[in-house]
């Protein structure tokens, strides 16, 4: 076009600007930005909006506040999307103060938060503990007559959970329900959720239920608290049952929600025999991942139970999987509780000999391990080469090289003693 001897006009800028602000080629859009003003043309509100987006989005504050402050003084007006744009960033940036600032300027120019910013102010006055601010705010919008969404609705249920306003989250729940609104995953992974770690783990399993009956997939995450509550308290046959329930919906092919059960089951020791669960597992169809077998020798280890442990890992490199630094971990994790730390330190050794580099949490149990073993000295000697192998120490490593320092310090204590 340039080179036919024609220029583009203010419409052709603003266009060419938007479409690489939307592929996030931001300079090249502040590029051509500059050369739109320096033929003549004024950029308009949303070219500014173009380039305070992108900014913002890279985090590049310097240019953004330029771009506003550049709309200052060429008085282009900011209009909604502007303050929406900031009110987007400060929120995600979870900056209280300037969020109330923003709000404050937007209602000051006469523009109103739509349902969907207002269900993201619930959730940051949610995370700063403000909860009865997140109430006002649904007021707010009650009074202005703004529609409360599914967005709103999710905010004002989490926040009601967190903070144990159980009640009023089923009645907002409820509220949801009457207004024609449907719930989803989030609606129903809150109260679930919250219902659990409240210990409610009846109504959390009833949540569970309506949510599966609305064809809605469990999150793995929320099945953990479940059966994990269920676990604590011993009641596996609403655990199974609960599973049965899944499967009979369809919904029990997930490797994720196995992983869950071999965890919780292992924990308690409801797996006596780890060739019996993977013949289980391939009778369902469900195709074995190093995942699963981690998760099952997890439940053995942590009750010291080391045979089994080894035995998950045969079955293991039996299915052709290779052993992972994870499930190694948990082979020396399974000896060091039973006491035999010298098994311990023999599986460190193999780490090394098979090529595979220990990382923080190898060096910590095996720390876990020799301090069991009243192996105070030798501690320090497994701290040190964590060091000089290049591996940082986590806040675990540095607790138990406390611990037992402080145990040789004692004993040198009453060493000097006459």
């Amino acid at each position: 076009m340039e080179s036919l001897g024609f220029h583009p006009n203010a419409t052709s800028y603003n266009i060419l600007i938007e479409s690489l602000g939307n592929v996030g080629r931001t300079l090249e859009a502040d590029s051509i930005f500059q050369e739109m003003k320096k033929s003549g043309f004024e950029p308009k509100v949303r070219a500014y909006n173009v380039l305070l987006r992108g900014f913002l989005r890279k985090g590049l504050l310097g240019l953004a506040y330029n771009v506003l402050n550049e709309m200052y003084q060429t008085k282009i007006a900011r209009n909604q999307e502007t303050f929406e744009l900031l009110l987007e960033y400060y929120i995600g940036a979870r900056r209280l103060e300037d969020t109330w600032f923003v709000i404050a300027e937007m209602k000051a120019e006469g523009f109103t938060l739509n349902s969907h910013i207002y269900s993201k102010v619930i959730g940051l006055y949610r995370d700063n503990g403000l909860w009865r601010k997140a109430l006002e705010l649904m007021r707010e919008m009650t009074e202005m007559k703004i529609p409360l969404d599914r967005w709103v609705y999710n905010g004002i249920i989490d926040t009601f959970g967190k903070y144990g306003e159980l009640n009023e989250a089923v009645t907002m729940f409820g509220n949801m329900q009457r207004e024609g609104i449907k719930p989803d995953v989030v609606t129903y992974n809150s109260l679930i959720l919250w219902h659990c770690k409240s210990g409610n783990v009846d109504m959390a399993l009833e949540f569970f239920t309506r949510m599966q009956e609305e064809g809605l997939y469990p999150d793995p995450k929320i099945f953990i608290a479940i059966i994990s509550r269920l676990g604590e308290e011993g009641k596996w046959d609403l655990i199974k049952k609960n599973f049965e329930n899944m499967k009979h919906r369809g919904l029990w092919r997930s490797g994720a929600i196995y992983a869950v059960l071999v965890d919780i089951y292992g924990q308690y020791g409801r797996f006596q025999n780890a060739e019996e669960w993977v013949l289980a597992l391939k009778s369902e169809g469900v195709q074995l991942s190093a995942n699963m077998f981690c998760a099952l020798a997890n439940g053995y280890a942590q009750q010291g139970l080391c045979e089994q442990t080894v035995k998950v890992l045969q079955l293991m490199e039996t299915e052709g999987i290779e052993p992972n630094l994870i499930m190694l971990n948990l082979l020396i994790n399974a000896f060091g509780i039973a006491g035999r730390h010298l098994e311990a330190l023999s599986i460190f050794h193999h780490i090394k000999e098979i090529g595979i580099s220990p990382d923080v949490v190898t060096y910590s149990t095996l720390m876990k391990a020799f301090i069991r073993a009243k192996k105070f000295d030798q501690v320090l000697g497994i701290y040190e080469e964590m060091q000089s192998a290049g591996c940082t120490p986590d806040r675990k490593a540095r607790e138990l090289l406390q611990t037992a320092s402080g145990v040789l310090e004692k004993r040198q204590g009453r060493g000097s003693k006459p």
